[in-house]
């Protein structure tokens, strides 16, 4: 955001407090992740005297989190303070300064950006991954303009580097000829692996055919699996493995159609790979796993990573890797994902329109970013428009900065932070989240919002702009067993310096609890936030199932020094 309409903001606030109104007075690859796909929608759950999550006490510092009661500590990871902590208000209208949104867009991220490259050149008739493992350790590999054609997963040695100045595209997929009429089908056949095990969830549970791989591309254009050959209509295709037969309902004659075979493209435990410049595209990646798989401390930056059947890019054990100024998007469950991976910083990218091939959007790792077990930054990157939850950092997630994001349209949660500890959440643009309306999705505080605190200890939200999502923020308390540090619950949790719009539908702001998991007094601190309302008098907040208008929040003990304003 410019100095000038930053100024003219906060002209604008100050003089709307006068007017109106000033009151004075917060995985994925490799787990099932069977809690997550339970965790918010059980039986147990809607028995409860209220909506819930962990707490922060405002007496506190907001690095000093201790904790929760009960539980084993194998000493955590200290809590990360990336920006200085906010300063408790002392006057009777706080200053709430709104965040700047990212200016990364498709222009200042992917392939445009790579740079030159001086190496040893691959052109799209060589073999890739022969040459590639034939090279020594440090070796940098320049790949030609034009589509390479991987049919073996490329894994690179320490230090190397497979990039590109001219745009190359590593694709998964074969061409798929021979096309024959069938009715008002046609059909190929002698192209199908041999069937294979189901894994994952679905949006369509009852169909269930999300986990498979192929996906088929007429002209570059993205067909969709149906679950029968009954349903095979133009833009459609169905793969029956048994006859190894795939059938399209529109003459492919005259047009180039592809199918992904290949699962990976670049894959490898080695440390310090850098890849850059390359577009992968196309690639049959099991569900949960990567098209491209990073080791430790790689550099992933400027690449293309698209129309993969899983999951577009995965850190798996890569500690300290950095993926900076991709455009990743239109991946078929996730576009990110990041697993028992530490210190890995994840910025200025495009994370966009990911679970194209129908996985469950509220509850299983479907949509923009997923992390678990790990730690690090994700800041200063947009992330919109994916069918499934903006960022989720998910089971024991330990020392996780959500940082500067702008994070839009996403159909599940914009930020969604569940049984994990010792996060930051700050200085986000959050609008717009949590409208999908598929299987499981809500508009409770049960069901999330612009940011969803879920079983958590050790959080800090603060200075976000949350606007227009399904709820604004959301803080729950649920059963969830036990991780690494012992039981998870819900404690020490601040929320602090943001601004939250609720104008519209059943927007709220709150805290819910299950029976099983009361949350003490004074764990859940709101305090020096700033509120727009469509009216005051309106019930846009909730503690522990009770409705309630801004005074009565206040009544009950939260956002005492804080503004509300009336739309």
């Amino acid at each position: 955001m410019s100095s000038k309409r930053s100024t003219a903001w906060f002209a604008a606030f100050i003089a709307a407090a006068v007017a109106v109104v000033t009151v004075a007075l917060p995985v994925i690859a490799h787990e099932n992740n069977a809690t997550s796909a339970v965790k918010s929608r059980t039986n147990s759950d809607r028995s409860f005297a209220g909506e819930k999550l962990p707490t922060h006490h405002a007496s506190k510092p907001a690095g000093n989190h201790r904790t929760p009661k009960g539980t084993t500590e194998a000493k955590p990871s200290k809590k990360p303070v990336p920006s200085p902590s906010v300063t408790k208000p002392t006057v009777p209208v706080p200053t709430v300064t709104p965040p700047t949104v990212p200016v990364v867009d498709q222009g200042s991220a992917g392939p445009s950006l790579a740079g030159p490259c001086h190496g040893v050149s691959i052109t799209p008739d060589d073999d890739a991954a022969k040459i590639v493992s034939a090279a020594a350790a440090g070796t940098t590999f320049c790949f030609a303009a034009g589509v390479h054609r991987i049919g073996t997963t490329i894994r690179p040695k320490a230090d190397q580097v497979l990039a590109s100045a001219d745009g190359a595209v590593l694709t998964g997929s074969v061409p798929l000829t021979g096309w024959t009429k069938d009715g008002d089908r046609w059909v190929v056949r002698g192209a199908l692996p041999s069937a294979y095990g189901k894994s994952g969830q679905c949006e369509d549970n009852k169909a269930n055919i999300c986990h498979l791989r192929e996906q088929v591309f007429v002209d570059g254009t993205h067909l969709t699996r149906v679950a029968s050959l009954a349903s095979v209509a133009p833009g459609t295709f169905y793969a029956d493995y048994a006859a190894d037969a795939v059938y399209v309902g529109a003459d492919p004659t005259g047009h180039k159609v592809e199918m992904s075979k290949t699962a990976t493209a670049i894959e490898s435990g080695a440390t310090g790979v850098v890849v850059r410049g390359l577009t992968i595209e196309h690639f049959a990646s099991a569900p949960q796993a990567g098209a491209l798989v990073s080791g430790p401390e790689w550099t992933v930056t400027a690449n293309d990573v698209r129309w993969n059947h899983a999951v577009g890019v995965m850190l798996v054990k890569a500690n300290k890797t950095l993926v900076e100024k991709n455009l990743i998007h239109h991946n078929g469950q996730l576009g990110l994902g990041q697993y028992s991976s530490a210190a890995a910083t994840v910025s200025r990218n495009v994370i966009s329109e990911n679970n194209t091939d129908g996985f469950w959007v509220a509850d299983w790792e479907s949509g923009g970013i997923k992390s678990t077990r790990s730690s690090g930054t994700v800041s200063g990157n947009v992330i919109k428009a994916n069918r499934g939850v903006g960022m989720w950092a998910d089971v024991a997630d330990d020392g996780r900065v959500i940082t500067g994001n702008k994070i839009t349209g996403n159909a599940a949660d914009g930020i969604r932070f569940e049984i994990s500890r010792n996060g930051v959440i700050e200085k986000n643009v959050v609008t717009g989240n949590g409208f999908g309306t598929g299987r499981g999705s809500g508009t409770s505080l049960w069901d999330g919002g612009g940011i969803n605190v879920n079983t958590s200890s050790g959080v800090t939200i603060r200075g976000n702009s949350v606007s227009g999502n399904v709820n604004g923020i959301t803080i729950q308390s649920r059963t969830r067993g036990t991780g690494p540090w012992g039981a998870y619950l819900l404690r020490d949790v601040e929320v602090t310096g943001n601004t939250v719009t609720m104008t519209g539908g059943t927007q709220a702001t709150g805290m819910v609890q299950n029976t099983a998991s009361p949350v003490p007094a004074g764990e859940v601190v709101f305090s020096g936030n700033r509120y727009v309302l469509d009216a005051l008098a309106a019930k846009r907040f909730a503690k522990f199932g009770t409705k309630l208008t801004a005074d009565g929040w206040k009544n009950a003990g939260l956002d005492t020094v804080s503004t509300f304003l009336a739309n």
